[in-house]
């Protein structure tokens, strides 16, 4: 086969080992409890699928659509900000509606890197944080995932060690998978550090509205001068359950946005126009799932951390997103995460993904997502501690 470049540049994929196990349970039968992937399991609203159906029945919505995305979405997305964040944007220079976050990172690092260029990305975090990059060339330095005192320390190492200099950071917040929160200091001090050093900022706002304390998630836009160095992506996936829909956003910094957009309208025509029309009675209609997804993911993070406990792994709550990041149980620990994982499908019926999938720093963790209701996490934890009862 032949050996290309950026292929080579990519390691094996640590997931498929456990989803072609996973595939294999299920082809005989078994019912495997799926906390693997984040993959809401809840519809979007009813009005949001009823637009759609409404707008693909025009003979007219069939066609090209605009490759920045709609302006009455763009201009969805700017309310949005001023509504949750208190921020500004203009929708025709600040916006630009993205095939989901995902791909508005990989385009943008596309757009902004140079072969060869240095990335700051924690570790571990979510894949295309880093290898979005690395398809585009450049070398990832890694920096710590929490927003802590050793994060800034490790920012300071890098640039004034790294040649060549770092000339991006990549930040995310209620971060996947560690479920890591950031207050609105940590981001202060950041866009302080990143204006100081010429250091352009990528922040990942996808789960911003699934937050578990009394004070809701910050924008680092929220900062005064973030504009200068940063853009943030959001996504509808999680918010509304619409994540096969595809629509995510990248806003803030011009610069950024229309590098992003530039490369964009090279690349693709934009999302289905229905699509993006539901997309916008989304954003401007009833916010009754925001608060009900946040309850609902609040309730099975409840229901996880208390009977897995009770089946005998102790698993830290986490403050926001819909992910536990779980250390792998003391007597397991030699068997690593992806060893873990297939001991934990094989015999407890129960898919997790490996730590080390989102990074070396994850080895020693498995990433649990709640996307299976109460009934099932319970079934998950009886699998759980029959497995642990027998031992390594």
């Amino acid at each position: 086969m032949t050996d290309f470049y950026r292929i080579r540049r990519l390691p094996p994929y640590v997931f498929a080992e456990v989803n072609a196990m996973k595939a294999q349970a299920r082809a005989r039968g078994v019912d495997i409890v799926d906390l693997g992937m984040g993959n809401p399991d809840g519809p979007p609203p009813p009005h949001v699928v009823e637009k759609l159906a409404e707008m693909a029945r025009n003979p007219k919505a069939h066609g090209y659509s605009a490759s920045k995305g709609i302006a009455g979405l763009r201009r969805a997305q700017a309310g949005y900000y001023a509504r949750r964040f208190g921020v500004e944007l203009d929708p025709e220079t600040e916006v630009v509606v993205t095939l989901g976050s995902k791909e508005g990172l990989a385009n943008l690092a596309q757009a902004i890197t140079a072969p060869g260029d240095v990335v700051l990305a924690p570790n571990p975090s979510y894949p295309i944080h880093q290898f979005g990059f690395i398809i585009a060339g450049a070398a990832i330095r890694s920096v710590p995932a929490a927003p802590g005192p050793e994060f800034f320390a490790s920012l300071e190492r890098a640039v004034r060690f790294t040649v060549p200099k770092p000339s991006v950071l990549v930040i995310g917040y209620p971060s996947n998978p560690t479920a890591y929160v950031a207050d609105l200091a940590f981001y202060e001090r950041l866009v302080a550090f990143a204006r100081e050093h010429a250091l352009w900022v990528i922040s990942d706002l996808a789960y911003a509205e699934i937050y578990f304390g009394d004070a809701p998630t910050p924008s680092i836009l929220e900062v005064p001068g973030a504009r200068d160095v940063a853009v943030e992506f959001t996504s509808m996936s999680k918010t509304y359950s619409m994540a096969g829909w595809r629509i995510g956003f990248a806003v803030g910094n011009r610069t950024l946005i229309g590098a992003v957009t530039r490369v964009k309208s090279y690349l693709d025509y934009g999302a289905f126009t229905p699509v993006q029309a539901a997309a916008v009675a989304a954003l401007n209609g009833p916010q009754d799932i925001v608060e009900a997804n946040r309850r609902l993911y609040r309730a099975r993070r409840d229901c996880l951390v208390e009977s897995f406990a009770r089946a005998g792994w102790d698993i830290p709550p986490p403050e926001a997103s819909m992910f536990a990041w779980a250390p792998i149980p003391a007597p397991f620990r030699g068997l690593g995460s992806v060893g873990f994982a297939k001991r934990l499908l094989e015999e407890a019926q129960v898919a997790v993904a490996p730590g080390v999938g989102f990074g070396e720093e994850g080895e020693g963790f498995v990433r649990i997502a709640l996307v299976e209701n109460e009934q099932r996490l319970r079934q998950a934890a009886r699998g759980v501690r029959k497995m642990l009862a027998r031992g390594p």
